[in-house]
């Protein structure tokens, strides 16, 4: 994101002399222009000036040769000698370039360098070293480490330099002690990316006056030629594009403009390297950070050509198939038919050698060099999306890239030139050409049709009509008409973000201030019953029922891929033909939506695993998506219009079903260890115990259909899992999975869970309301009832036969051990109720008890139970 420099900012805008970093990112935020980060120096003093006053060499063992060197920093800095009189400091340094006479950046004892590198006097080499004379490097000025700083060398004017005493601080003549704004620019508004464009912010936001430096340059501008063949120009120019991207031009303007007599030892004046360097730029050598200051600057990228290596005509066009490129940074590259790029025509080969990637970045040859004495500047105009597929597709985002892909002005490069062309006149010594080259094919931005009422229909803001005309006008669109209130505004071409009327609505409400949107809360009419509906309120006593009962609910992303699959013993090949597949998903390896809620709620209770999180109860209430390969092909329709309600129900048809599933994961211990139990691990019975507590909390009349190994799903345990029914249809599972998920997944052994169509557990319920029963006043009589039954016959069975025999005088019934053992033979188990009798018209006497047993005991009789005594 870009960094925002007060010092350099003020040269577009008026800015206050006290303007703090702080107040300079709120008044862009009021803008929409976010602050990210104000960055603090990482550098602290003292750091000064230094007068060199004598260097003397002292070869090394180690063959290096070290400057034993007196340096005076100033009367406060200086030490101090044995008779109390201040001398220079002594301090060694490796530098090769340091000398007698130079002024050098010295860091003292207590200052403190970028990586928390603190300076303190040390022995080394036979000296005591009372500070260190810097490099840009160890300043985290650049990357020059080749030698210390001279600052004779570093851009200062004869009168400047002479200026420079010893002790100076330095900090604040290199702008060590500056902070720096970095803000965030949305993907619509490019042109923020330039001082330019956030001094015009900064006046949209503050009203302080601001000139548009473009306007000054673009009239110093020659004029420019290249459209008529006839005319003489630097060099001839092609743009040739037999490939465009949607109909649209990779290259509709190219400005190319020569500047001869250039020395290529000029050096980039010292203002000049540090706006570089805070801007987050290496300085690399003047015609370079010339082009990057422009860019910086106006907003226009640019390139510098080696005017003497360039063969004409340059001709812009589309790569061939087979193509390779080598970019500065030394990687090859396999070009595509949709890449644009920038060639010359060597040996009248028309087009034959790539000298770059357009908009992207520029290939080995053609760069300017320590020898080039004559520079072809290149400012264009490229296609947003041509540019952003080439960065994307060869992983080489630039500086330059960024821009074009956001949108450039299509009328700046002349200016660019123009301001480009002046700095390598002022700093290396060049002659500018009058004759650029100017291929221009840009057209005029398309007037909108705009009436100032839709401000209030779209944004709420009460906004007069002059208000919303000065505001426009401001920000650079052109108006016409006006009358009742209808306006044809053409937007500036720095702004290809704006083309439809609502562009402009946003533009009128960021400028008045979002905060003036009224908060008004739209009427909502009231017809028929409000408040939730009643599968609303189920969905809701699931979810606190669960959360009651020690579950965590979770919400994971519905996306599940070949890995998930597998995970959960199913064949890719075979479910992906049944699974909703995304055309565009977020990631490549996760293409498909959820069948079932488990695989995703799985890939949660992984991660909490991974964290050292082992006792793991989690739920999820989600949609699940069950593709119909039979199902009708899914319409298109026109935009921009309501669909028929047949076309609708077209789409429906097409629809796959989406059925809300409740589901849940148990892992770990579910009782801990302590000094009164041994603890437990969790099992199939707590989440059968879930499941229950579902049904209970509903009102649903469940049963649970133990699954014979057979006829088990292949993702959970044989033997140990039971279908979940309703009014005799099946609405899930419940039980424990199978050993080879647990180990797949990477969970504890008897992992429990459950899984529920709640749509069509819900269909299942009585919607009518409850009919309160009379309580009676008689006192109940309690018994235990312990049966001996084949290991084969479910508790619920047993039980269901006991009600069955009870009738309107069972009040209650519970199931309170199981117990298998020797003495009850083989194949056998013993199963205790606790019952509970009471009439409604009178008190139980031992002969009614009496006759409930022996009802019970004929109805039992018949599945193989035997009452124990």
């Amino acid at each position: 994101m870009p960094m925002v420099d007060i010092d350099w900012l003020k040269e577009h805008v008026e800015v206050p002399d006290d303007l703090s970093y702080d107040q300079l990112a709120k008044d862009l935020v009021r803008v929409g222009l976010e602050e990210e980060e104000i960055h603090a120096s990482q550098v602290t003093g003292p750091i000064v000036v230094g007068y060199v006053v004598d260097a003397t060499p002292e070869p090394q063992h180690n063959g290096k040769t070290i400057n034993w060197c007196h340096v005076d920093v100033g009367e406060e800095y200086n030490a101090t000698d044995e008779q109390g009189n201040k001398v220079p400091r002594g301090i060694v340094c490796g530098a090769p370039n340091m000398a007698a006479g130079e002024k050098v950046v010295v860091t003292l004892p207590g200052a403190v360098l970028p990586g928390d590198f603190r300076i303190e006097p040390r022995k080394t080499y036979g000296h005591v070293s009372d500070g260190m004379c810097a490099s840009e490097r160890e300043l985290g000025l650049g990357d020059d480490h080749n030698g210390i700083i001279l600052l004779r060398h570093y851009g200062f004017s004869p009168k400047e330099y002479e200026a420079l005493k010893p002790g100076d601080d330095a900090m604040h003549l290199l702008h060590l002690d500056q902070p720096l704004l970095e803000i965030n620019i949305t993907p619509d508004r490019g042109y923020a990316f330039s001082y330019r464009g956030v001094a015009r912010e900064y006046h949209h936001s503050t009203g302080a006056a601001y000139t548009d430096p473009v306007k000054e340059l673009a009239a110093k501008a020659p004029v420019t030629a290249g459209l008529d063949p006839r005319s003489v120009t630097d060099i001839e120019v092609s743009l040739e594009d037999d490939n465009p991207i949607h109909g649209v031009a990779g290259c509709d303007r190219y400005h190319a403009r020569a500047v001869k007599g250039f020395e290529p030892q000029s050096r980039t004046p010292n203002w000049m390297r540090r706006r570089l360097i805070r801007a987050g730029m290496r300085s690399i050598s003047l015609a370079v950070d010339v082009t990057n200051y422009v860019m910086l600057d106006l907003g226009q990228p640019m390139h510098a050509y080696d005017l003497d290596k360039i063969e004409a005509p340059i001709v812009v066009r589309r790569a061939r198939q087979g193509e390779h490129l080598v970019t500065l940074d030394g990687n090859d590259h396999a070009l595509d038919p949709e890449d644009l790029l920038i060639t010359d025509s060597p040996d009248g080969r028309r087009g034959s050698r790539i000298l770059g990637l357009a908009g992207v970045m520029g290939g080995l040859y053609g760069e300017v060099t320590a020898e080039t004495k004559n520079v072809l500047l290149e400012a264009a105009h490229f296609d947003q999306v041509s540019i952003a597929r080439s960065a994307r597709r060869h992983k080489i985002p630039s500086e330059a890239s960024r821009r074009f892909e956001r949108g450039v002005d299509c009328k700046l490069q002349p200016a660019a030139s123009q301001l480009a062309s002046e700095l390598l006149e002022r700093y290396g010594s060049g002659e500018a050409s009058q004759h650029p080259t100017d291929v221009n094919r840009t057209g005029r931005p398309k007037a909108i049709a705009f009436k100032a009422s839709e401000v209030a229909r779209v944004a709420g803001l009460d906004t007069e009509t002059n208000t919303i005309s000065d505001i426009l006008t401001d920000i650079g669109c052109s108006m016409a008409g006006g009358g009742n209130g209808v306006f044809s505004v053409t937007p500036p071409t720095w702004r290809p973000d704006i083309t439809e009327p609502c562009d402009l609505v946003e533009e009128v409400a960021r400028l008045v201030g979002y905060d003036e949107i009224p908060s008004i809360v739209p009427p909502a009419p009231i017809e028929g019953l409000v408040g939730l509906d009643a599968d609303q309120r189920r969905f809701r006593q699931v979810a606190d029922e669960l959360a009651e009962y020690g579950l965590v609910e979770t919400l994971s992303y519905p996306f599940v891929g070949d890995e998930d699959f597998g995970n959960f013993s199913y064949d890719p090949s075979e479910i992906a033909k049944v699974s909703v597949e995304i055309a565009n998903p977020l990631a490549a390896d996760r293409p498909y939506l959820r069948r079932s809620l488990l695989p995703t709620l799985a890939q949660t209770v992984q991660r909490n695993l991974r964290r050292g999180i082992e006792n793991i109860a989690l739920y999820e209430i989600g949609h699940v998506y069950l593709w119909d390969p039979n199902a009708p092909a899914i319409p298109a329709f026109e935009g921009g219009k309501r669909p028929t309600d047949e076309q609708l129900a077209a789409l429906d048809a097409g629809l796959p079903d989406q059925p809300k599933h409740v589901a849940g994961l148990l892992t770990g211990m579910v009782e801990q260890t302590n000094w009164m139990n041994a603890g437990r691990a969790v099992d199939w019975s707590d989440a059968v115990e879930a499941v229950q507590r579902i049904a209970s909390r509903l009102g649903a009349d469940i049963s649970l259909e133990q699954l014979a190994a057979q006829d088990a799903p292949i993702q959970w345990h044989p033997g140990r899992v039971a279908t979940v029914a309703a009014a005799g249809k099946p609405v899930g599972l419940v039980g424990e999975l199978h050993p080879h998920v647990d180990e797949q997944l990477g969970l504890p052994e008897h992992s429990a869970a459950f899984e529920l169509d709640l749509d069509a557990l819900f269909a299942t319920l009585d919607t009518k309301p409850v009919q309160a029963k009379p309580i009676s006043a008689f006192p109940p009589v309690r018994q235990d009832l312990a049966f001996t039954v084949p290991d084969t016959l479910p508790a619920a069975r047993l039980q269901d036969a006991i009600e069955q025999a009870v009738g309107d005088k069972l009040e209650g019934i519970t199931l309170f051990d199981v117990f298998t053992g020797e003495q009850l033979g083989e194949g056998m188990k013993s199963l205790a109720f606790a019952v509970t009798f009471r009439a409604a018209d009178r008190t139980l006497d031992s002969s009614d008890s009496e006759a409930l047993r022996k009802a019970i005991i004929e109805s039992t009789t018949p599945l193989g139970a035997q009452l124990r005594a």
